[in-house]
């Protein structure tokens, strides 16, 4: 691993899961989504290393391939009732064990949101590093009005008052985690160990990509939204080059001059 990362971020990718068998090796956009985690990582310009935690052989040989570290989660840490948390700091003590530095700044991504922005992850960075917040957490806004049923059945407004139903638009944001990316100062993390301590943050995130991975269907809407963004974006790259390509008129018109056709009987 990088002894001198300043700002480490850490992929918990186990093998085992119940509602996707194999899920962090499943593919959306054609990579798969320990390797999306990864790339995202490595794309963002302040983070200096990236390590996947996990027990499985082909999850490490995906994400070496990808470009990470890899750190062998013991079965003890890797089964369902294991937290993320644990998952860090044992990286964290691996890490110390071999005698290297910590990292100030520690990111953590779940593999299970892939289409984490690495502009959004250098935001997050720089309100932690700079001290302004101890925790800066992915979020994305949302204007629903939520409800929860009574221990006798009835609905039960949560977020507003039922008999007032205002605009959209004269509604504050509230924002639901979206489980993408948590930043943190990494010695507030070892003294609390919970991703969230001291001062709290979040970045909004584009609603559109805050898909998280949970079941099969999850994976057809992610699929589906990697192909339109794949689109827009070569249709984006298209029209700017085609708008970098100067036209130059010829100096003379090589063809004879002729006159042209009268329409409707005008000259």
């Amino acid at each position: 691993m990088h002894s001198s990362a300043t700002v480490l971020a850490v992929v918990p990718a186990r093998a085992g899961s119940k509602g996707i068998p194999g899920k962090n090796l499943r593919t959306v956009g054609g990579r798969s989504l320990v390797r999306r985690a990864v790339e995202s990582a490595r794309s963002a310009a302040l983070i200096d290393a990236v390590v996947v935690t996990t027990d499985g052989d082909a999850i490490a040989a995906e994400a070496r391939a990808a470009g990470a570290d890899v750190v062998r989660r013991p079965a003890d840490l890797a089964g369902d009732r294991a937290s993320s948390e644990s998952a860090l700091l044992h990286v964290l003590d691996e890490l110390e064990a071999a005698g290297d530095a910590l990292p100030e700044v520690l990111v953590f991504l779940q593999a299970t949101s892939p289409f984490i922005d690495p502009d959004d992850l250098d935001t997050a960075i720089r309100r932690v590093a700079e001290g302004h917040a101890d925790v800066v957490f992915a979020a994305a806004p949302s204007h629903a009005f939520l409800w929860r049923v009574a221990d006798d059945g009835s609905a039960v407004a949560v977020n507003h008052d039922a008999a007032t139903r205002p605009r959209r638009q004269d509604r504050a944001a509230e924002y639901r985690e979206t489980g993408a990316s948590y930043v943190m100062r990494t010695d507030g993390f070892r003294q609390h160990r919970h991703r969230f301590h001291g001062r709290v943050e979040l970045i909004a995130v584009d609603p559109a990509g805050a898909i998280d991975i949970d079941d099969e269907t999850d994976l057809i809407a992610a699929d589906a939204t990697a192909k339109i963004t794949a689109a827009t974006e070569e249709h984006a790259t298209a029209d700017a080059r085609a708008a970098a390509v100067p036209i130059h008129a010829p100096d003379h018109d090589p063809s004879p001059t002729r006159a042209a056709p009268a329409l409707n009987g005008a000259p």
